[in-house]
């Protein structure tokens, strides 16, 4: 299966309600594989808001960060203004060459790559390799043993809901770089924060092209507070199972086959995916469909008050 050079994503509310109808805030939007219940924000202090993030805030991050993923010693950890800002940027770390992408998986490794000159192909040796783990958007989970290339990134941006599997302890192996994202798990996307962990030589190397200050104050605080709050993550873990499978019930009672995925997100096999999505779009709730394959379709989880209307909408 060949994924699509286009750069689809989820989300396009505007468009959706455009078509079919409807306020934006009216929409459900199960397009995407973000927590629908987010971190509370903790009080910020107003210098978060209107000084320069100070190095103090920055260490506070870092060390939060680092013992939330137990990084082992000798990885290097950089924060960074969500994952896709590293992804645009990792490809520069080294020359153009081939890079190891297995489909279909979150498009915007390769097209980053494709952009920096590198030659995506699916399988055998390359100068690079990006594992997306677990994948996006069938919750594949990659073994150790098969993320090898010189330049190697494990994109964890979903890892956070199965702590147990992530391949922190690879991020002392040169070549490295672990991806984490804080939009996901803790559903703020809009704060734009993630995490780069690996090679200290590549880390460094992506600082310095990021600049200084590359994340906000407040971003900071707010995710040094949610790193800290271990009670938060584990109850989160328990409730996105839960849900996830009242969702596969809903779904396959309605007929969908389940493929996969993860408790942020499930992949359904239906008969046609255009019309399931158009189905649900009618009752303004959108979903995610894929132009490498006619047949799948994605859901994210709805937040509580939202059950009632998908369930109506797929009886």
């Amino acid at each position: 299966m060949q994924q699509s050079d286009q750069r689809d994503h989820g989300g396009g509310i505007d468009a959706a309600a455009a078509r079919f109808g409807g306020r934006r805030e009216y929409w459900i939007d199960l397009s995407t594989g973000i927590n629908p219940q987010p971190y509370p924000i903790p009080d910020l202090p107003s210098d978060a808001w209107n000084a320069l993030p100070d190095a103090a805030a920055q260490a506070a991050l870092e060390n939060a960060a680092r013992a939330f993923w137990h990084v082992p010693e000798g990885a290097a950890l950089l924060a960074v203004p969500g994952a896709s800002s590293a992804i645009a940027h990792i490809p520069s770390l080294a020359p153009p060459g081939t890079v190891r992408i297995s489909g279909p998986t979150y498009n915007e490794h390769a097209a980053s790559f494709a952009e920096g000159g590198w030659q995506v192909v699916e399988g055998g040796d390359a100068d690079a390799a990006v594992h997306v783990h677990p994948n996006n958007p069938d919750g594949r989970l990659w073994q150790a043993a098969e993320t090898t290339a010189p330049l190697r990134i494990i994109d964890e941006s979903f890892c956070d809901i199965t702590p147990d599997a992530t391949h922190m302890r690879l991020a002392t192996t040169p070549g490295t770089l672990i991806l984490k994202s804080f939009g996901k798990f803790w559903g703020l996307a809009g704060l734009r924060l993630g995490f780069v962990i690996g090679d200290p030589t590549l880390v460094r190397q992506l600082g310095r092209m990021l600049g200084p200050w590359p994340v906000s104050g407040p971003a900071l605080h707010i995710g040094a507070a949610a790193l800290r709050d271990h009670d938060w993550a584990d109850t989160t873990r328990a409730r996105l199972a839960s849900d996830a499978a009242r969702l596969d019930d809903l779904m396959t009672n309605a007929g969908a086959q389940i493929v996969g995925g993860t408790p942020l997100f499930r992949l359904y096999d239906v008969d046609d995916a255009q019309q399931w999505q158009t189905r649900l779009a009618q009752h303004h709730i959108w979903t995610r469909v894929f132009p490498y394959d006619s047949r799948w379709l994605r859901l994210g989880l709805p937040a509580p008050d939202g059950w009632a209307r998908l369930k109506r909408a797929l009886s």
